[in-house]
């Protein structure tokens, strides 16, 4: 299934450019603001019994790169990212960090509504690298989702070199049931049950384009 994926990305990504009229990349880098997880404690945990944590985001971050290919006032612009997302679990007295990384693979397909405004969406491919939650000793590693596709939706606005971005990322997967084992009473939970893992998240970058036409204008010209 990855590999399929993957040929697709470069398939479309090459018959893009082939048939471009503009092309150009760069590097991104930015803020991520996560949203999601519960955990729900079971019957035999301390003075958690049967009370639900749901996570509160902290500021992760993520960089890449980026290559668009334009068609007048279309465009496709497929990326490359690395994404570092922590969650924060609040128990009793103290907290648990849910930190995920991953690699995105965005195919995106946009639109220059005016001057240097562009909105875009589309599918993203995510690998997940890591999946930890402090505390937690079940030896099974933690499903952050069932399927390796996501979706996200966004407007940028690009002046020259530099750009702002800012996007909505979904995840299409279903919530997974996942036991969890934090010992001897960590956080006075012993025992709980993952009933979402899921992490959906707002995405906030910087642009820098290194080559492509019109570097030094305030934006490019669509063809028409």
């Amino acid at each position: 299934m990855k590999k399929y994926l993957l040929g697709l990305f470069f398939i479309l990504t090459t018959v893009s450019i082939c048939f471009s009229q503009e092309l150009s990349y760069g590097l991104k880098a930015g803020v991520n603001h996560p949203m999601g997880g519960e955990i729900v404690g079971l019957q035999n945990s301390y003075a958690f019994q049967k009370n639900t944590s749901e996570a509160e985001g902290n500021l992760g971050f993520h960089g890449g790169i980026f290559l668009q290919v334009d068609f007048g006032k279309f465009f496709v612009r497929p990326e490359v990212v690395y994404t570092s997302l922590d969650t924060e679990f609040t128990f009793i007295e103290e907290t648990s960090i849910y930190s995920v990384q991953k690699f995105d693979i965005p195919l995106l397909v946009g639109y220059n509504i005016w001057g240097p405004i562009d909105i875009y969406a589309g599918p993203v491919y995510s690998n997940i690298l890591d999946a930890t939650l402090e505390g937690e000793e079940f030896l099974n590693p933690i499903v952050v989702q069932d399927t390796p596709i996501n979706a996200q939706a966004g407007v940028k606005v690009e002046f020259g070199r530099f750009g702002l971005d800012l996007r909505y990322e979904r995840s299409l997967s279903s919530a997974e049931l996942q036991r969890l084992d934090f010992g001897e009473g960590y956080n006075e939970i012993n025992e709980a049950e993952f009933t979402d893992s899921r992490l959906n998240q707002i995405i906030v970058g910087v642009i820098f384009k290194i080559g492509g036409p019109g570097l030094n204008e305030r934006r490019r010209r669509a063809c028409y």
